[in-house]
């Protein structure tokens, strides 16, 4: 199994890449590969002194830097206890008399470490990188053996975050050796300023007094400076600073980075730390006559589109495979046209957010959470792990806020007896002093670094106590529900309000933005595996109507474990939303846009035909790209009819865009078609060069009243509803959406009798054509007859299992990965017609599967959808009609199945429809 792994992910010699790009010397050994290792779950390698064992005592190898339970490490057991690696390796500094350092990315979670037999130094904590001066012990000229006893027992004080879904047992980020003059540069922090000034604190170690220079060369050479220092023996703590003549700010849209380097100069030598720094500001401000503030950056409003990321990797657990790994991650998001995302209750890799700052996105970076109680074990070991972190990343520009606490998880009292997470009724647990403790922490945070936006905990049960940013969480399905929600919440928000706070605390002014959302667990039983796009279109949509709203988290970017509503696949295939089938050209990017037309209606409404309807309209502005210039909003209200596109009613409308925020439009006012048609009223903004800015959408479903329907076709129509089959011979048959839809799982038919108009009503019948919209049919474990009950409580998170393919809602959402089938017409037996379906798909395009669904909280087949197919009877088989006017009607599947979708499911408003001449 190792090797095979190892061999296919590229890891034989894995992670080689200098691990702190933000921080980077050029003398340095990766340590990462394979290393001796075994288990020690009977607790006594300490007695028998392992770490002076040779190599054949440890029994087995692992691949470091992965977690032992993961499958790149080579072993792949999840049990906990204590691990011990051993490996040797020769390795000298190029400058003779350089201090030699061990140093650790995170090692989960109690660490020792031995140096050829001598006691190196001693670590806790799970997330945090640590390092020893191992000089004295250091063989320069012969062969050192390195021993690391690492032990992880899964204590309920441990801030150990949302391990359930792969545990970061023992070392999971890379080990390596660095070599440092005796005078070095622990640590600078850079403080910018949109104006280019520059500030900087740094820590310098020195063996012994005297003066030293510290060169800051960035930017190619454009920025220089330096400053003299007096040091003494020991740590010094020094401060500098230097001007950025026309600063290039750092933002998602514009990434720049200063790359460059440290020196420090001394009678020690040099010591030379390449690394960089973005030039930004992050804030809050009041605009106009609000009475609430929006975030900012560089000075002015931004909106986060953002992604909640679970950071979880299939193979690696939490430590990604490869370096191009974590590129690809955030490069995933930028395709989206998202700008920020919730690195979820852990401190990511340094090299991911190297990549954050790179390609620019902004970074919200949680605190890993314990799942205890708040005593006191338990408040020292999040303490030392949250200064670990916002020490370690506090120059990465992409960060722009920290999160102490999530959904109050570790924060309440007798945990092992309430729900973690959603219940507000427990809030009498979340204790008066727990809520001091977590104000303290927040103004701890605030203390070490006010250049960020803080917040106290991130809540799903109203229970904010003091926070830079007033955020929630929601999971709501419908679309009424969710508007409703959203009213209750924007019309509580104002300073003095004690909504979203607890304990007697009240909001200030502070920004409000959602900070998880979704339909996961909006729905009963959990969404399974389901379409995401109609949800949420509607619900961006919304979010844009309200002013006061700068920014959400989508929950999420990956699958996971036991939530299915990812962006992407955990294997990182891409879902398809379909809105590209709905407004040609329309992306989530359009989505996401700085600049928004909101429709303030229903996705979708039902209405009569040749009915007027007046749409009312929204701009919303988080950008001054366009302020000033006047934009086009061009406008169609367009139909399908038995397969041709038909435009009903097109216009223009030119806006004067200027001034951020969300301001009324002139409603459209439209009318129907005559007939029965499913009609998109597509929007796109287009500035003065043509270009597209953003795309929106509404539906309606337009229904003539006539029995049968009325389709506009040349001639007569019969409707034939997809439920009056006579008989049928699949293996698996069952209905959905009301009836609408039937289901044949396997290879099979249905059957529906025709009955045409007699010769006194059509004299002659020269043409038959029949139209029907059909889709494969993928099985689920469900659709086999056998009844399982799912679990879908928080326990997912800590590892249990999830079938999506058991759960109720789960109708798996358009993918890369298609499900084919072929379905044959026959008329009396005799073949027609055959059609191949490419896949059983459910997105967007879905829109009467999403329409007519029976309750908003439970999914029934939703966004299922298929393709419209038209079968055009050869003559000898008309004349056979002209003569009976009557036939049987079959649809034969092969082993893929077939899928019916009637007047009021999938995508076009029609059931079977029979056209004659």
């Amino acid at each position: 199994m190792l090797d095979s792994l190892t061999a296919h992910a590229g890891l034989l010699n894995p992670r080689p890449e200098y691990p702190r790009p933000d921080w980077e010397r050029t003398d340095w050994l990766n340590l990462n590969g394979s290393w001796s290792f075994r288990l020690d779950q009977e607790s006594i390698g300490a007695s028998e002194a392992w770490q002076l064992k040779e190599e054949s005592h440890f029994g087995s190898t692992i691949v470091v830097p992965f977690s032992w339970s993961s499958p790149l490490s080579g072993v792949g057991e999840n049990v906990k206890g204590t691990g011990w690696y051993r490996r040797t390796v020769s390795w000298a500094p190029s400058e003779a008399g350089s201090l030699v350092f061990l140093r650790f990315g995170a090692v989960d979670y109690d660490c020792e470490v031995w140096v050829n037999g001598t006691h190196a130094g001693s670590h806790q904590g799970g997330y945090g990188t640590f390092e020893f001066d191992v000089t004295s012990a250091w063989k320069t000229a012969e062969e050192n053996v390195i021993v690391v006893r690492a032990q992880d027992e899964d204590h309920t004080y441990q801030a150990r975050g949302k391990q359930g879904y792969g545990e970061i047992r023992g070392i999971w980020q890379t080990v390596w050796l660095e070599a440092r003059p005796e005078a070095y540069i622990q640590h600078a922090k850079f403080h910018t300023f949109i104006d280019g000034r520059v500030e900087i604190s740094a820590r310098i170690s020195a063996a012994r007094d005297g003066e030293a220079r510290l060169a800051f060369d960035f930017g190619e050479g454009s920025v220089t400076a330096q400053s003299v220092h007096q040091l003494k023996a020991g740590d010094n703590e020094v401060a500098a600073s230097f001007q950025v003549a026309e600063p290039q700010l750092w933002s998602p849209d514009t990434p720049h980075l200063y790359e460059g380097a440290v020196t420090l100069t001394s009678l020690s030598g040099e010591d030379r730390v390449s690394t960089y720094f973005g030039i930004r500001e992050i804030g809050s401000a009041r605009f106009g006559e609000r009475g609430y503030r929006w975030l900012t950056l560089n000075g002015k409003p931004v909106y986060l589109n953002g992604t909640l990321d679970q950071a979880y990797h299939k193979t690696g657990y939490f430590t990604y495979p490869s370096d191009e790994d974590m590129r690809d991650e955030i490069y995933m998001m930028k395709r989206l046209g998202l700008n920020f995302v919730r690195i979820h209750i852990k401190p990511e890799e340094p090299r991911k957010l190297y990549w954050a700052d790179k390609l620019g996105i902004l970074v919200m970076e949680d605190m890993p959470c314990f799942w205890g109680d708040p005593d006191e074990t338990a408040r020292a070991s999040y303490d030392r792990e949250a200064l670990e972190t916002i020490q370690r990343d506090c120059n990465h520009p992409s960060i722009f806020s920290w999160v102490m606490f999530n959904e109050t998880w570790g924060l309440k009292t007798d945990s092992r007896t309430v729900s973690v997470t959603g219940d507000s009724a427990q809030q009498q647990l979340y204790l008066p002093e727990t809520q001091e403790w977590v104000r303290d922490r927040y103004r701890w945070a605030k203390s070490i670094d006010p250049t960020r936006i803080v917040e106290d905990n991130s809540p799903c049960n109203w229970d904010h106590v003091e926070s830079d940013i007033n955020t929630w969480h929601f999971y709501i399905n419908g679309y009424q529900q969710l508007r409703d929600h959203l009213e209750h919440v924007v019309s509580g928000t104002f300073p003095g309000s004690e909504l979203n706070y607890i304990g007697g605390n009240k909001q200030s002014d502070a920004p409000l933005m959602n900070s998880e959302c979704g339909n996961v667990w909006g729905i009963e039983g959990g969404a399974g595996d389901s379409d995401l796009a109609w949800h949420y279109r509607y619900m961006l949509n919304e979010f844009r109507r309200h002013d006061k709203l700068c920014g959400f988290v989508f929950t999420e970017f990956r699958d996971v474990t036991n939530e299915f509503n990812g962006y992407y696949r955990l294997d990182g295939s891409a879902k398809d939303f379909g809105y590209d089938g709905i407004v040609p050209g329309m992306t989530l990017r359009d989505l996401h846009s700085a600049d928004f037309i909101v429709v303030d209606a229903a996705p979708c409404v039902t209405t009569d035909a040749g009915a007027e309807a007046a749409v009312p309209l929204l701009r919303s502005s988080f950008s001054d790209r366009y302020h000033g210039e006047r934009l086009t909003l061009e406008w169609e209200l367009a139909y399908d009819e038995l397969g041709v596109r038909r435009v009903e009613s097109s216009g223009v409308v030119q806006l004067d865009w200027d001034g951020y925020g969300t301001s009324p439009l002139q409603p459209l006012v439209l009318t129907m078609p005559q007939r029965d048609a499913l009609a998109i009223l597509s929007l796109r903004l287009v500035d003065g060069q043509g270009k597209v800015v953003t795309r929106n959408f509404t539906a309606f479903d337009v229904r003539s009243g006539q029995p049968g329907g009325e389709y506009g076709a040349d001639g007569g129509t019969l409707s034939i509803p997809v439920g009056s089959f006579s008989e049928h011979s699949f293996a698996h048959q069952w209905e959905a959406i009301g009836g609408h839809k039937q289901n044949g799982g396997k290879e099979g038919s249905f059957v529906f009798e025709a009955v045409l108009p007699d010769a006194g009503e059509q004299a002659l019948i020269t043409d038959v054509d029949i139209w029907f919209e059909a889709s494969s049919k993928r099985l689920l474990a469900r659709n086999y007859g056998v009844d399982k009950e799912q679990r879908t409580d928080i326990n997912y998170m800590h590892g249990d299992s999830a079938d999506s393919e058991w759960n109720r809602n789960t109708y798996p959402m358009t993918g890369e990965h298609k499900h084919e089938s072929r379905v044959e017409v026959l008329i009396d037996g005799e073949r027609a017609a055959s059609f191949v379906l490419p896949d059983d798909p459910a997105d967007a395009r879905g829109i009467l599967s999403w329409h007519y669904q029976p309750a908003a909280n439970k999914l029934n087949e939703a966004g299922s959808y298929g393709y419209l197919c038209r079968a055009s009877l050869p003559p000898s088989l008309t004349a056979k009609l002209d003569t009976t006017r009557r036939f049987k009607l079959e649809l034969r599947a092969s082993e893929g199945g077939l899928a019916l979708y009637g007047r009021n499911a999938g995508r076009y408003p029609v059931d079977l429809v029979v056209r004659y001449r």
